[in-house]
């Protein structure tokens, strides 16, 4: 068990320490003044003039969201059209048919929408051309355009009187030309060197011990693998996702996907630290993710390390020993055991990712519980690339508004002063969310088309249907593996959660960072309060867990509260 937290612990330690180099690369490419965007300059400036975009006109919040909006609907309209079309596309060896119209749907709205929820096993389902084309391409784009959302949000805070946030289409350009790319290029060759398949051939055959021909699924799977884990999109190439050996060959490779899947979201509040002039208030947003991980994974390691109490009825040895890593191994690889699989889980579900390398279905009623929380608190710890940071700020927002009103004093954030009009569209962005959540699982609770999806019933089968719609709306697309959702009920409210979790939480947000760019910055005075220090830490995480637990808890109640006491 002590080499369990010493993993979780060196993750703990590399995370951070990739924070503030990273942290301020963004700064510098975002401010147009790091050294590779002076190399690649040309390539930036002919992108520029091949779209009709001037990267020296900069756009209102209004306009930035409607480029924004627009450009993602297009993505979903691309990715649906070779979907439906990929039977009739080049690089498809072995002769996938088109995907179905609800299915197509749900899965265009899924990766542009950066949630990555699959309904389908990718290497039945899809060729290689729409692998490459669409869902890689999607998972580039989705990921920079969150980041650009929260690029956005800090030009708020850091601008004074002024009426615009920047460009989206230079902000989009930088991030996945200079952030994105390249870090993909040099972790696809390291995980190729591990043992990923990456390649344009068919399947091969291979002939079994008992003499049977098994079909080995490969292809371009390195390229997909990275991308799918630095931007929060998290859809595998395989079913299996990162549990399958093609995809996550080692217990390296495990590390190195959890690293990725923090790596921006991290680094973003060095950013921010950095963008608005003081390195603290970077920190102190870290400081308060960190301390809800450190949490959050303590409790589900220390639930998974316990043996499996529906196994222990029948006798078995679940003790750890030389021949087994012991605790509930149910729904787990044998080559990663309670920890990394324990590790992992918390990572992929505070974060936006959804990428998983065991079964969450399967994790004791504890784990299950703290993973839908995670997803719950509009994963913000952490969170997603650009999500996790905006979200965060949108806590710091209502946080110092619940201390501005125990001192009677206007609330202020950074100097800004936090008015009706900024807290109105936080909380339209913070319930959003909740909303789609609770709304969508009470209608599916009911309904008989979704009752038949579930393979479990009583609680557990409720938490199948709220950990789904969780999920969707929170951008994740982690599931609990016991839901069929591949049906047109499913397919269309999924899509639907999934959409309004995430665009609909965009609009509010463009839009306190373009009325915080208009305001003038207030001096600090004795009564200013404190946004750096251990207090404010406190508070900010405090007021996270409230919000979100007074949201939740009912429903949570049904489901895996309901279960833990069960047992």
């Amino acid at each position: 068990m002590s080499q369990g937290w010493l993993q979780i612990f060196a993750f703990a330690v590399l995370i951070t320490a990739s924070v503030g180099p990273l942290g301020g690369y963004i700064a510098q490419l975002i401010q147009g003044k790091s050294r590779i965007q002076r190399l690649f300059e040309p390539i930036e400036n002919s992108l520029y003039r091949l779209a009709g975009v001037d990267p020296a006109e900069e756009q209102s919040w209004v306009t930035y969201a409607l480029a924004l909006l627009l450009f993602n609907v297009a993505g979903i309209a691309v990715l649906y059209a070779l979907l439906r079309l990929q039977y009739l596309l080049p690089l498809n060896p072995q002769g996938m048919g088109a995907v179905s119209p609800d299915l197509a749907l749900n899965t265009a709205v899924s990766f542009a929408a950066n949630t990555s929820w699959q309904s389908y096993g990718g290497e039945t389902t899809l060729g290689y051309f729409a692998q490459m084309a669409g869902i890689t391409v999607q998972s580039f784009l989705s990921g920079a355009s969150g980041i650009a959302v929260a690029i956005a949000l800090v030009r708020g805070f850091a601008r004074r009187s002024v009426l615009t946030i920047g460009n989206f289409w230079v902000d989009l350009t930088r991030v996945t030309l200079y952030l994105l790319l390249p870090i993909c290029i040099l972790v696809t060759l390291f995980l190729i060197w591990q043992g990923v398949p990456q390649t344009l051939g068919p399947y091969v055959g291979a002939t079994t011990l008992e003499g049977a021909t098994q079909m080995l699924a490969r292809g371009p799977v390195g390229s997909q693998e990275t991308i799918k884990l630095l931007s929060g999109d998290g859809g595998g190439f395989f079913n299996a996702n990162s549990a399958h050996p093609f995809e996550n060959p080692t217990a390296l490779t495990g590390m190195i996907e959890m690293l990725l899947i923090f790596l921006i979201g991290a680094s973003l509040t060095s950013t921010f630290g950095r963008m608005v002039g003081d390195r603290r208030q970077g920190w102190a947003l870290y400081a308060a993710m960190m301390i809800m991980f450190a949490v959050g994974v303590s409790a589900v390691y220390a639930s998974e390390t316990a043996p499996n109490a529906a196994l222990a009825a029948y006798g078995l040895d679940q003790s750890a020993g030389p021949l087994q890593s012991g605790g509930n191994m149910e729904g787990k690889e044998v080559r990663f055991g309670p920890a990394q699989s324990a590790l992992f889980a918390t990572v992929t579900t505070a974060s936006s990712d959804g990428a998983v390398d065991a079964m969450h279905d399967s994790f004791a009623p504890l784990s299950g519980l703290v993973l839908l929380s995670n997803m719950m608190l509009d994963e913000v710890i952490v969170g997603g690339p650009g999500s996790g940071l905006f979200g965060m700020l949108l806590f710091a927002i209502v946080a110092v508004f619940v201390a501005g009103l125990m001192i009677g004093r206007t609330p202020e954030y950074l100097g800004k002063k936090i008015e009706s009009n900024e807290v109105k569209m936080t909380m339209l962005a913070l319930l959003c969310v909740p909303a789609c959540i609770l709304g969508i699982t009470s209608v599916a609770a009911v309904l008989p088309n979704a009752l038949g999806g579930l393979t479990n019933t009583g609680p557990h089968g409720f938490s199948e249907l709220l950990y789904a719609y969780s999920s969707g709306a929170a951008t994740n697309g982690s599931a609990f593996a016991g839901l069929n959702a591949n049906t047109p009920f499913f397919n269309l409210t999924l899509a639907a959660a999934m959409f309004a979790g995430r665009f609909a939480v965009f609009v509010p947000v463009l839009c306190i960072a373009g009325t915080l760019a208009a305001k003038h910055i207030v001096p600090a005075s004795s009564g200013t309060l404190p946004t750096h220090g251990l207090q404010f830490i406190g508070l900010l995480v405090g007021t996270t867990v409230i919000v979100g637990g007074l949201t939740f808890f009912p429903a949570l109640a049904l489901g895996p509260v309901a279960e833990l006491f069960a047992r």
